[in-house]
């Protein structure tokens, strides 16, 4: 019996000293030491003129469009609506000294975008793409409840799945040409956690990330670095986060730190405390998957019935202003 329990005590401490070589020192490496420590580890300035970055006119876009221009890179930004654009163009030309080329496009489109952005990037000598075009749901809500499910869906998939996928194809022959390159498709924290009630979104994001595992594997060959970057809460726009804070930070601390990360991981959150966030979530969830599961929930539809509440407030102020409005008109009218 002693060598019996001899026997299973030496291979449990076998098995977690594996467990903690293949797991936690890779884990600790990759959100601490290494960006940290060294920093980013690929001079994108060696990999091209010109960087191009989608969704780049807010947020977490935006920050990366100024990140590579500071590195000396030229950038090309694509978005929807142009007047943002140039603006964005303007600031970063005046503050770093490099080139801008600006397209409107809206990725809800289909393929006729995609031909609009090859005519203009032909002949460029992109280095960098950061896919960062996305969309989500306005808030929390259940797959049957959605607000005009086709279109909805439609626009979702186009502008996060289509999107990543076609600018791929567009940008990545030069760089198989060149032979180097960089890849940056922002996923989300949500594609690889308990997320109900965005579960479009959410699925979507986890394509990003599994395309950027295996298109990863399949062009190393050919010195094209692929990241995929998972941010947790980030005070832009889309999240409706107003003020940052250290969970929630910012659109350039999030991106000064993701860009700390390259070289180093090729899956990352990009934030140390956003590592964390996961860590914590992902244990929770193994140790007590249905637990995590139903407070997941109960948290989504709070937020869910918050906002519905909000917005039956709001419909019937604006209701209230509209009957105002007319009752003003009326007595002006027979005054």
């Amino acid at each position: 019996m002693a060598t019996v329990s001899g026997v299973l005590g030496s291979t449990s401490a076998v098995l977690v000293s594996l467990f903690i070589l293949r797991k936690v020192v890779p884990w600790i490496y990759q959100n601490l030491i290494g960006p940290k420590v060294f920093g980013c580890r690929i001079n994108v300035k060696k990999l091209g003129e010109w960087a191009l970055i989608t969704g780049a006119t807010d947020g977490i876009g935006k920050a990366y469009a100024k990140a590579l221009a500071k590195r000396g890179l030229n950038v090309i930004l694509v978005s929807r609506t142009l007047s943002k654009l140039e603006d964005v163009a303007k600031e970063i030309e005046t503050e770093f000294k490099v080139r801008t080329m600006v397209i409107d496009a809206d990725f809800t489109g289909g393929a006729e975008i995609y031909e609009k952005i090859r005519s203009r990037i032909e002949n460029l000598e992109i280095g960098v793409l950061v896919n960062n075009v996305g969309m989500s749901y306005a808030n929390p809500e259940y797959l049957l409840d959605l607000p005009d499910s086709e279109k909805l869906i439609q626009n979702l998939l186009n502008c996060n799945v289509l999107s990543v996928t076609r600018m791929c194809q567009l940008v990545m022959p030069g760089m198989v040409a060149r032979h180097a390159g960089l890849i940056v498709n922002i996923s989300s924290l949500s594609a690889v956690i308990p997320a109900p009630l965005l579960t479009v979104y959410a699925a979507s994001k986890a394509y990003m990330d599994k395309l950027s595992e295996d298109l990863g594997t399949e062009y190393a060959k050919h010195n094209i670095s692929v990241q995929s970057v998972l941010p947790g809460p980030v005070a832009t726009n889309m999240s409706k986060i107003r003020k940052s804070t250290w969970m929630a930070c910012s659109p350039k601390v999030f991106v000064d730190s993701a860009i700390s990360t390259l070289g180093h991981a090729r899956h990352t959150t990009g934030y140390f405390p956003h590592a964390l966030l996961e860590l914590a979530i992902n244990t929770f969830s193994f140790l007590l998957p249905r637990l995590v599961e139903r407070l997941t929930l109960n948290t989504m539809q709070n937020i869910r019935a918050r906002a519905m509440k909000k917005s039956s407030s709001n419909t019937r102020n604006t209701a209230g202003a509209q009957e105002a409005s007319k009752l003003t008109s009326a007595a002006a009218g027979s005054s």
